[in-house]
């Protein structure tokens, strides 16, 4: 660290612009108070003045990642609004990776992420979908409205041994024709699925189904 930077005063800026540095480097669970205080050149103790622990430390992390999803630009339909501002968040997450985790692990919503999730909801509002509808819609959209998502499970990986494999997938066939027929079958089958495609169509399948049901009149009592 150079003189300039050890004699500049620590503050909260100072402490989160080196723990999101530490996170995009090691990820989430390796940044901790002692490892971001070695960062500044500083004791930890000194960290404590400007967050109180590391659940706090990790809440303005994030923070600062939901300040920085765009706003959708004016005039746009709801849809198109909704979608702009959702992958925004995509984009913010996906530059960091450990965003996943701290969004996972929270335990309470802090001010900035309920403003987030207000202006969600705020744009489909405008739209004029119901409150009944906009209660469904951000408990479908769930953790894609951070532009994150859970895969399925993965399925077994086949043996090297080439006898061994070839029985292992005729029984593999046998018990699940399903997903060998979506396997062998498909466009692009056996090769990596994109994420960034595979996480478009199921918010556009979201939100168009979210419209549909608002031009239908849709309530969850009728």
């Amino acid at each position: 660290m150079s003189s300039s930077a050890a004699r500049q005063p620590l503050d909260r800026d100072r402490v989160l612009d080196a723990a999101t540095a530490l996170a995009d480097e090691v990820g989430l669970e390796a940044t901790s108070m002692r490892r971001v205080a070695d960062a500044l050149g500083v004791t930890a103790m000194a960290l404590y003045k400007h967050v109180a622990n590391r659940e706090e430390l990790i809440d303005g992390m994030l923070d600062r990642l939901v300040v920085s999803i765009d706003v959708p630009a004016d005039g746009l339909a709801w849809q198109q609004a909704l979608r702009a501002r959702i992958r925004s968040a995509r984009a913010v997450m996906q530059a960091h990776p450990w965003a996943q985790a701290a969004i996972e692990t929270r335990a309470t919503a802090s001010p900035t992420v309920l403003a987030y999730m207000d202006s969600l909801m705020a744009v489909m509002f405008d739209g004029g979908l119901s409150a009944d509808l906009v209660h469904h819609a951000m408990h479908a959209l769930s953790t894609r409205m951070w532009g994150i998502t859970r895969d399925v499970l993965p399925t077994p990986e086949a043996p090297a041994d080439p006898a061994l494999r070839a029985h292992a997938m005729s029984e593999f066939a046998a018990a699940y024709p399903a997903i060998v027929r979506m396997a062998t079958t498909a466009p692009h089958a056996g090769a990596g699925c994109d994420d960034d495609a595979e996480f478009a169509f199921a918010l556009d399948l979201l939100v168009d189904g979210i419209a549909r049901l608002h031009e239908q009149g849709w309530s969850s009592v009728s």
